[in-house]
């Protein structure tokens, strides 16, 4: 029988890198988790700034039903169709934040590991792992089962 390999070559660090160097990488792909996260939820902003400017609409044109026209014609003019901020509707704010930091964020991210661990991702994470799992013990596999 062989041994469950502990650490898989897609995660084993290149020969003479640091455990800083390992340290740093983890903590770049921390910071990229947490850019992701927050791109996740500046599409939900900008999901739920449109779906609240077609309910607006949708109220307005109920207004204008019940008889409101004065009200229902300032909600259209002040409100619906309004930019969220200065010159901007949420779109636009989310393919800023796509184009000039998300997209150079994942690029130097992903620069930095070629450079310094040949392009392999995770190797601090399957590190830990391989220090925190019990070795041996079902649900504790270094690597999926072969099937």
């Amino acid at each position: 029988m062989t041994a469950t390999p502990s650490v898989d070559d897609a995660h084993r660090r290149p020969d003479e890198t640091s455990d800083t160097t390992i340290e740093a990488l983890g903590k770049l792909s921390e910071a990229l988790e947490v850019v992701e996260n927050a791109r996740g939820l500046l599409y939900s902003f900008h999901r739920l700034s449109g779906k609240a400017d077609l309910a607006l609409g949708e109220a307005v044109d109920l207004m204008r039903d019940a008889g409101h026209t004065e009200i229902a014609d300032r909600l259209e003019k002040v409100m619906v169709g309004r930019n969220v901020i200065e010159g901007r509707w949420t779109f636009q704010i989310v393919e800023d934040y796509d184009t000039n930091y998300y997209s150079t964020f994942v690029d130097e991210e992903k620069k930095a590991r070629e450079e310094l661990v040949d392009g392999k991702k995770h190797i601090f994470e399957a590190e830990m792992k391989e220090a925190r799992r019990t070795h041996g013990m079902r649900h504790h596999e270094a690597v999926p089962h072969e099937s």
